[in-house]
């Protein structure tokens, strides 16, 4: 990797990697190898051990020794906090490194890698001040005999799952919080993008997180996925995918040990565009909303609602916009719209494009598999003469695919936005403020953008309403999530007897 080219290469033979527990990277050794290539460039780039439940119970160990002797949940806030701020510093000295790699085993742009990077930095310095402010309640309104305080403690070992489009984000949306709270993890990536996980493990070390307290277990969903999430010796877990595996997951967690769950799951979000909004602005949004990590995010604009006086005009100015987009080598700085990250994800994809024809819809542009000589490609593809019952409009394709639908009032536009069974995320186009509120309000939706899409923070919290998941990520409310709250009550002075 030539880290002054504007132009990376794939390396020359795959690294290896071993999985994290206990503070220690262990080799594979004699474990099966799991070797990934790369989506855009079709050559091995890194290669990940394939964990074995004996692993797993070993990882849960560790965090759970670490947990239970309080070498982290015991310090105060300060100390867990200059952990927290190191590990941000730490981040950014090796956001090449974590970016390459990031984009080697996703297919997402490199610029787009290296931004979220330096997001992720921003999620452990934000959480570092949430670690010193992390409080509970008191109440001194129980008459003179009694005082009562609410404290905050952590829930104790967490199990977190990731996702292959955003491996590095999305765990740095959880990870510093979870860690600020006081709780110990074990995180299991995909198996197709487990890299910068490891990485992570590693400069959590360095910063000076105790042995034991984050560990990570490579291997398939099937094995280490299943058994992370039925583990009694787990308390929380958290876990991003699909809304159907996510179901999956509330029915393990029941059948064991009722540990608290955070989902993060599935989204079919609107882009509603009336007719007084900066339709320059709205058509740009629009594309960036679904082209950003070639569509493969679960807050991406899939449906776009457009007030029906401006619809023809808008699908061509969006049309246009999708023309200039620079789709190609994701390790190319002016690349805009990478690879696609599995095959399997590509033959969906792919599926739903021929089905929005049968069933249909006009195939306004795009939706063609592009040959870039190697690795796999989609054109941005947007479909009009959509209805709501056509599975484009319905179910969640993760891939650069747009429906358009027209709308002729306020009410009609909530009604199209809420007809899904997902809440994840939504966007309003639109100058008119008193419009903007209504339709902020009504949408069913856990984040909401007005005149943008896909922007945030790490002071905003981050989930869904509906089938869209359970609890929030990020934010103050993203450390109180992993936490549980105690009551306790102090009398004050002489008891009065009971039995006299």
């Amino acid at each position: 990797m030539d880290q002054a080219s504007s132009k990376l290469s794939p390396p020359s033979a795959p690294r290896e990697f071993g999985f994290f527990v206990n503070g220690k990277s262990i080799p594979a050794g004699d474990r099966d190898i799991f070797e990934r290539a790369s989506p855009g460039h079709g050559v091995p780039v890194t290669r990940i051990p394939k964990c074995t439940p004996a692993d797993l119970d070993a990882a849960v160990a560790a965090a759970r020794a670490a947990f239970d002797d309080r070498r982290w949940s015991g310090l105060n806030g300060q100390a867990r906090a200059a952990v927290l701020l190191k590990a941000g510093a730490l981040i950014r000295e090796r956001a090449e490194e974590i970016a390459y790699f990031e984009t080697l085993e996703n297919g997402k742009p490199i610029s787009q890698a290296r931004a979220e990077v330096g997001g992720c930095a921003d999620m452990f310095e934000y959480a570092s001040g949430l670690a010193r402010s992390l409080h509970g309640d008191s109440f001194n309104n129980l008459g003179d005999g009694l005082f009562g305080i609410v404290t905050r403690e952590p829930v104790g070992v967490v199990g977190l799952i990731t996702p292959w489009n955003f491996p590095f984000l999305i765990l740095c949306e959880r990870v510093p919080y979870i860690l600020a709270s006081g709780c110990t993890i074990v995180a299991k990536p995909s198996e197709v993008t487990s890299a910068t996980t490891l990485i992570l493990a590693e400069i959590l070390t360095e910063a000076g997180l105790p042995d034991g307290c984050m560990n990570v277990v490579t291997g398939s969903g099937s094995t280490i996925g299943q058994g992370l999430i039925e583990h009694v010796d787990v308390d929380m877990l958290s876990f991003t995918g699909s809304t159907a595996v996510g179901r999956r997951v509330v029915e393990a967690a029941g059948r064991t040990n009722f540990k608290k769950l955070g989902l993060e799951l599935g989204g079919k979000n609107p882009q509603i565009v009336f007719a007084d909004a900066d339709l320059e602005d709205a058509a740009d949004g629009v594309a960036f909303g679904i082209g950003f990590n070639t569509g493969q995010c679960c807050v991406s604009g899939s449906r776009l609602i457009v007030e029906r006086s401006v619809a023809d005009k808008f699908a061509q100015m969006v049309q246009d916009k999708f023309a200039k987009v620079r789709v190609g080598d994701p390790l190319d700085e002016a690349t805009q719209v990478g690879a696609i990250t599995t095959d399997a994800q590509n033959t969906t994809i792919m599926s739903y494009i021929e089905k929005g024809q049968a069933e249909g819809a006009r195939l306004i542009c795009g939706g063609e598999q592009l040959d870039m000589g190697r690795g796999q490609y989609i054109a941005p593809a947007l479909f009009g003469d959509v209805t709501r019952d056509m599975a484009i409009a319905r179910e969640e394709i993760f891939g650069p695919v747009l429906t358009i639908m027209p709308f002729d009032s306020v009410e009609e536009a909530i009604a199209i936005a809420n007809d899904t069974v997902y809440g994840l995320a939504a966007s309003v186009w639109t100058k008119n403020i008193d419009k903007a509120l209504t339709v902020t309000r009504r949408v069913q939706a856990g984040r909401f953008w007005v005149n943008t899409t896909l922007a945030g923070g790490p002071e905003l919290p981050l989930g869904g309403f509906k089938q869209s998941g359970w609890g929030r990520e990020a934010g103050k409310y993203g450390v109180e999530e992993y936490t549980q709250i105690k009551s306790v009550h102090i009398e004050i002075g002489k008891r009065t007897p009971w039995i006299e």
